[in-house]
């Protein structure tokens, strides 16, 4: 039986790599004969520079930049056949503010670093930057990127990890800002706040828009296109050609929650699975979507790591463990010989 092993980061817990290596080596224990190719993946947050410097090869580059507290960081980004590709959470991650602290930065977290990173790649002559979209802690618009980048010379792409628009219900701020610390009040001045910024109206209900706090549409304003940040990365990685010869597919995230369906890795994953008409599988930290809106999208299972280990603490004391150890049980139940 050939598996394709095509995970995303799990949280803070495990990269993506880290993931793949762990569901492999569980399924392994199970099903030893089993034929697993591995593609760790990322949807244009954290993990998308490594995820494609893995296929592509190119260079890597590390910058300081402004980081989302104003702190300087150091951000990495990828220099292959004259594009840069850069990760916004490298210059302004929610993994780089404290936890106790993020109700506190979830109004004022900078994309100001983001800025200088794109001004930084196209100094070094990219003619073609493309921005993965994601797990940033930042909810400004791209107010701070503004600040040092008003115009661009080059092709300027952003890879979003969701199609959320600006405003509203499922936009940047009501449906992130709980996540980066903002309390409903918060969250209510965040609203106002890119409500506000009249110069972002044209492209507030573009798809992607809302994402990384609205630094989507600060891109789009710019003149940038917008792509699925999943949907690239499954082309750069070949992963229609892993599938192609597979009898059964794999992903998983952190949480495999509503937001995965808007857009998320597990998303285009499950669509390249079910276009060849394989059973696509998701293991994730923790699951809270129903097995109709999972089926929706292409998933015929889903598994939650906390749950078969019998809490998210226990989950967490070895999560690579844990995931390992679901992945030996799931490969019971799906493993079998090729005909």
């Amino acid at each position: 039986m050939r598996v394709v092993i095509a995970p995303d980061c799990f949280g803070g817990t495990l990269t993506a790599r880290e993931a793949a290596e762990a569901i492999a080596g569980g399924w392994r224990r199970t099903a030893p004969d089993d034929e697993l190719l591995l593609r760790p993946l990322a949807d244009g947050g954290p993990g998308f520079v490594d995820v494609l410097h893995a296929a592509l090869g190119g260079e890597v580059h590390a910058t300081a930049v402004t980081g989302p507290r104003g702190e300087p960081v150091t951000a990495r980004w990828l220099e292959h056949d004259g594009t840069a590709y850069l990760e916004s959470a490298q210059a302004c991650g929610l993994h780089l503010v404290p936890e106790d602290e993020r109700p506190a930065t979830a109004e004022t977290a900078t994309t100001r670093g983001v800025g200088e990173l794109i001004r930084t790649a196209v100094d070094a002559g990219a003619h073609t930057v493309v921005v993965g979209l994601g797990g940033t802690a930042t909810t400004d618009g791209g107010a701070g990127l503004r600040e040092v980048l008003t115009s661009v010379d080059v092709a300027l792409v952003a890879a979003a990890d969701v199609v959320n628009p600006l405003l509203g219900p499922h936009g940047a701020a009501a449906a992130f800002g709980p996540q980066k610390g903002a309390s409903p009040e918060a969250v209510t001045r965040l609203e106002a706040r890119l409500a506000g910024m009249a110069e972002l109206d044209r492209v507030r209900d573009v798809p992607g828009a809302g994402a990384a706090g609205g630094l989507g549409a600060a891109l789009l304003a710019l003149g940038a296109t917008t792509t699925s940040g999943a949907g690239l990365v499954r082309s750069l990685t070949a992963l229609d050609a892993a599938l192609d010869a597979a009898d059964l597919a794999i992903t998983g995230e952190g949480s495999f929650d509503w937001q995965s369906l808007r857009g998320k890795l597990v998303t285009a994953v499950a669509g390249a699975a079910a276009e060849r008409g394989i059973p696509c599988l998701v293991v994730a930290g923790q699951v809270s979507v129903g097995r109709r809106e999972a089926g929706a999208v292409g998933v015929q299972e889903s598994y939650s790591v906390s749950e078969h280990a019998g809490s998210v603490a226990k989950s967490l004391d070895d999560p690579a463990g844990a995931l390992a150890a679901l992945a030996a049980d799931v490969a019971r139940q799906w493993s079998h010989p090729r005909p």
